[in-house]
């Protein structure tokens, strides 16, 4: 790993997307975090950027900009950028206020590659026209607009290429979909992980995983007790063996499960919609439940439960269906019950509490997508119950984004550690959450007697855990920073060969930098290689 006097490097990566590599460091005096980009481009850029959170649209931060840049009694300068034109070099020097981020950023041959020459207030002006802009739209690709036969797409929605490939052959749409729902007809394709996962489980074991019981004992005996994987009541990771089980992983999720204890699917089914409705489970069918007020089943959970109820409680369907629709868009919460609605309800004896509850609903889930949903998990939690190493590889491989062989092989002690570290820090990292997760399972791995190998150079997969004795061999990209195209040039390169040192699997396997040779040879991938294929003969 590089070293870089005054500061503690964290953690370095490759960055396809700068066609270079990231190292994230902290500045040893001041605990500034510093994140150094390093790739061929000659354009050098140093940017200082510290969070101005807003709490109101009065502008304060950009006075507080300029407040900071006519200097202070500490440092009496005045228009510090006035004089730093004057002796540096810098194509573009400028300070902006970013929505909830105040940058100043120092820019070498700005605009150099397109052989412009601009004067300092074109600069300002294209790099302000810049602020506010978003890369995409925050949308994901996969709708499906089905438009009447008599009409095209352009009838709807613009098209257009690309903004970052106008020559590409791809044809680009961007529908607003509150404003066609009651026209158009709207399917959504999203990628999945459980079929992957299954699919993949399926491979390892053999088994069809259609032909698990949905009503296998053992594996509905998790959602309440660890005690079938062979301890009970962690201290870490509570009373259910939910953890890493499609619908039912998360925190929240599991404290589901101890409020209300399944013992059928069906229970799960009504749990994965309150899980994934709004205003659906905290204030509303959590209270109920835990109240004694109404058990698990008689509490909504999926839209379809509204009208199924209500036609059974007596009321007219068409009423019915009205009233589930209003309420699982959130239109009852927003605007109320439509007239006579309540009073309907009330003559065919529906309880003033569930009336109560369908007011607070923000948004339903179809209970046709809870069922596929809790299905694939069910599965995925029996191979869990009777194929734990096929299991465990297979969560490692499709889901662990976050692992690292660094933590994450370290034991049993060491995991706990690392997972009580990230819990004890209120200002933990989105990536360091994400490791949480991935270690709770890691956790639960070791819990059940089960053990990572070393990774090793001649048997390490690029991508996938391999099954080993009572234990997985991790791929190479569980190594920090190394990607999936390292990993699978280094498979490649290594075929039908040996290696007598640690010089000769690198220049072999040149994609690799030293970071991550160093990484290797830390997680204990050469021992008992030398260093050098030199021989030293006195």
């Amino acid at each position: 790993m590089a070293h870089y006097p005054g500061y503690t490097v964290l953690r370095t990566e490759d960055c396809p997307e700068q066609h270079g590599t990231l190292t994230l460091l902290t500045h040893d005096v001041s605990g500034a975090a510093v994140l150094l980009v390093e790739n061929e481009d000659v354009n050098k850029a140093f940017v200082i950027g510290f969070g101005t959170f807003p709490s109101d649209d009065t502008g304060v931060f950009h006075i507080l900009e300029h407040s900071v840049l006519a200097g202070s009694e500490k440092y009496p300068v005045s228009s510090p950028f006035v004089q730093l034109l004057k002796s540096s070099m810098a194509s573009f020097l400028n300070a902006m206020t970013f929505p909830d981020k105040t940058v100043y950023p120092f820019v070498k041959h700005y605009l150099e590659e397109n052989g412009r020459e601009v004067s300092r207030a074109e600069e300002n002006r294209l790099i302000q026209g810049c602020v506010g802009v978003r890369r995409t739209t925050g949308q994901h690709p996969g709708g499906l607009v089905v438009v009447p036969d008599d009409m095209d797409v352009e009838d709807f929605t613009a098209v257009q290429h690309p903004a970052d490939a106008e020559d590409a052959d791809t044809i680009t749409t961007h529908f607003e979909y509150h404003c066609m729902e009651d026209n158009l007809l709207k399917l959504d394709m999203l990628g999945h992980d459980d079929p992957t996962m299954i699919r993949m489980l399926e491979d390892l074991t053999g088994v069809n995983a259609r032909q698990i019981p949905l009503d296998d004992p053992d594996t509905m005996s998790i959602f309440v007790s660890s005690k079938v994987l062979g301890f009970e009541n962690d201290e870490l990771l509570g009373p259910t063996g939910a953890v890493a089980i499609p619908e039912f992983n998360t925190r929240f999720t599991r404290g589901m499960l101890m409020d209300t204890l399944p013992k059928d699917f069906n229970t799960l089914v009504r749990l994965s919609g309150f899980s994934h409705g709004t205003d659906v489970w905290l204030g509303n069918a959590r209270e109920l439940i835990v109240s004694g007020t109404a058990s698990v089943l008689e509490t909504v959970g999926c839209r379809d439960d509204i009208m199924l109820y209500l036609i059974s409680m007596g009321l007219d369907p068409k009423m019915s269906f009205k009233i589930m629709e209003a309420v699982r868009k959130g239109k009852v919460k927003k605007g109320g019950f439509q007239e006579g609605w309540v009073e309907a309800m009330q003559e065919h004896n529906v309880p003033q509490w569930y009336i109560d509850s369908l007011a607070k609903i923000g948004y339903l889930f179809p209970k046709a997508h809870a069922v596929a949903y809790v299905m694939m998990a069910f599965r995925i939690a029996w191979f869990k119950v009777h194929r734990p190493l096929a299991f465990y590889a297979t969560f490692f491989t499709v889901r662990a984004k976050a692992f690292d062989a660094e933590y994450c092989c370290a034991g049993i002690d060491a995991v706990k550690q690392k997972i009580r570290e990230i819990e004890n820090n209120k200002d933990a990292t989105a990536v360091e959450k994400n490791l949480m997760v991935t270690l709770e399972v890691c956790y639960e791995f070791y819990l059940r007697g089960f053990h990572f190998d070393t990774i090793s150079i001649y048997d390490s997969d690029a991508t996938a855990f391999r099954i080993t004795e009572n234990g997985l061999l991790p791929p190479f990209i569980s190594v920090r920073g190394l990607g999936e195209s390292a990993a699978l040039d280094t498979v490649e390169k290594r075929k039908g060969k040996r290696f007598i040192s640690v010089e000769e699997f690198s220049t072999c396997c040149n994609k690799l930098s030293k970071t991550h040779i160093e990484q290797l040879k830390a997680l204990g991938s050469f021992a008992g290689m030398a260093d050098t294929s030199q021989i030293t003969l006195f």
